[in-house]
Order: C-alpha cells, then sequence, then structure tokens
C-alpha cells in the first residue's frame, strides 16, 4: 500500500479544491519538527498545532491552561519541518475572549509559520472574532460540537448534539461559522448523522474527529493515532495506526490511506 501525497503544496484554496473533487483531507496534531517532518513527507494535508499539547505534552487534565506562547513555540518547532502540509494552530483558550485579543494571538501564530488558525466555539462573540481575522487576511477554522475549551460548562468530554434542540443550534452555528468567514469547520464528538448532515448543508469543508465517516476529511491527535498512553480514558474514536504498520512512517500512509478510502472512522469509532 502506497499513499503519493501532491506535489504541491496544500493551500487554502487546496482545500475546496480537495471538496469538489471528493478528496478526503487526512489531519494530524504534532508539536515538534521530528514527527511532523514524518508526517509531512508520508501524506498528510494539514497538520495541527493543538491546544491539545496542554494534555499529551504538559500533562495537564485539560486544554484550559495553555497560553499563546506555548502555542507559538510549538508552531515555530512544526514550522521548519513542513515543505507542503497545511499548518494550522489552535488559538487557546481565551486568547479570542475579543477580536482584537485574536488579532494579536492569530498574528503571532501566523508570523511563527502557521498558515491558518483554529478558534472553538459558534457564540456571538466568536462569530466577530472570525469576521475580524477575516477581514484583516487571517484564514480560519471552526471547532464546533464538543469545544474542549468548554470543558468546564459541559461538565466533562460528552458527545455533542444528541438532543434536538442541541442539533438544531449545531446545524445553526455551523451555517454561521461559514457565513463570518471561516473556511473550515472541524466537528468533534457529534453524532455521525448529525455530522453528516451538517457537511451537506455547509459551504465549507469539515474536519471530523468522532464525527462519524461522511466529513470531508479527519484528524486524530498524535499520541492516540501511535496507541501511546495519554493518561486519559481512550477516546471511541481512536484508533492505534502504529500497531499493525511497524512504523511511524507506515503508520501515516496507512492513516491517510484509510481516510482517502472511506474506511476509517468505521462503525465502531462513531457515535449513533
Amino acid at each position: 500500500m502506497t499513499t503519493i501525497p501532491p506535489s504541491k503544496p496544500v493551500t487554502v484554496p487546496e482545500l475546496f479544491e480537495a471538496r469538489r473533487a471528493g478528496r478526503k483531507l487526512a489531519m494530524l496534531t504534532a508539536y515538534d519538527a521530528g514527527f511532523a517532518r514524518v508526517f509531512d513527507a508520508n501524506g498528510a494535508d494539514i497538520i495541527l498545532v493543538g491546544d491539545t499539547l496542554g494534555m499529551v505534552v504538559q500533562g495537564h487534565p485539560s486544554t484550559l491552561p495553555v497560553i499563546v506562547e506555548d502555542i507559538e513555540y510549538h508552531t515555530r518547532n512544526v514550522a521548519r519541518a513542513l515543505s507542503r502540509a497545511l499548518l494550522l494552530a489552535d488559538l487557546p483558550f481565551q486568547a479570542d475572549a475579543t477580536p482584537e485579543r485574536a488579532l494579536d494571538a492569530a498574528t503571532r501564530l501566523l508570523q511563527a509559520g502557521a498558515g491558518m488558525i483554529k478558534l472553538e466555539g459558534g457564540g456571538r462573540h466568536k462569530l466577530d472574532a472570525i469576521r475580524f481575522l477575516v477581514e484583516r487576511e487571517i484564514p480560519v477554522s471552526a471547532h464546533l460540537g464538543l469545544t474542549p475549551q468548554s470543558v468546564l460548562r459541559f461538565g466533562g468530554y460528552k458527545v455533542q448534539g444528541r438532543e434536538e434542540t442541541a442539533a438544531k443550534q449545531l446545524r445553526a452555528d455551523a451555517l454561521a461559522v461559514a457565513e463570518a468567514g471561516a473556511s473550515l469547520l472541524v466537528l468533534e464528538c457529534v453524532p455521525a448523522a448529525l455530522a453528516a448532515e451538517i457537511t451537506h448543508a455547509s459551504p465549507i469543508p469539515t474536519i471530523g474527529i468522532g464525527a462519524g465517516p461522511h466529513c470531508d476529511g479527519q484528524v486524530l491527535v498524535l499520541h492516540d493515532f501511535l496507541g501511546l498512553d495519554t493518561g486519559t480514558r481512550r477516546p471511541k474514536f481512536v484508533k492505534d495506526f502504529l500497531a499493525e504498520n511497524g512504523s511511524v512512517a507506515g503508520a501515516v500512509r496507512a492513516y491517510v490511506e484509510a481516510v482517502r478510502n472511506g474506511s476509517f472512522p468505521g462503525v465502531e469509532h462513531s457515535y449513533a
């Protein structure tokens, strides 16, 4: 099995081109140059420097302690290793509390090497931040469903959108973030049928994590994808790609191929 990555760099317009062509997008998180280089060379389309680093790198119980300087540092490290994958960087907790704060943080991350930033949530101030950034030429990915920065309000890491009221709000938020100017939408831990509905209605590409097989792409956290112990409960949507593929490079190729051909995620990785 071989997956030959496209020769040209992945850009924001390429995300829409992939969607139109029906080519699934494969995203992984990375936090250093070593893993980023392997992921980039073996077909990953997007590398995310996620605030998950607070849990899997720093050892915190949530992403809330992560600060802009943390994301900036890891973004610089990852950016040095990439030649084709699009680099996406998270705005950590409260970095987008106002449009001005979001602009300051996003500017630092783009200057560190990111090609797009991601922010969580679809409330009014989030939409204001998205518009503010896009008007200033900063590409934005939205993130809906289980937004880890909302863990205290949610009362834990729980599937979102199972009740009709919540599902209706997610549908509305998905359209709203696109209207505000987002170019990508991450859907985390939502029922597969709802994610499929949102993806069908969305004018922008969707990336799923625990959101079933019908999104325009998938993302996994590095440590989950390699079957490493993170000190937390293993989510249902996780698959260890290293176990059957012998090397990190082989695991990446297998993951990319599984995303492309639709074999991952399967029913066993999805929520009803």
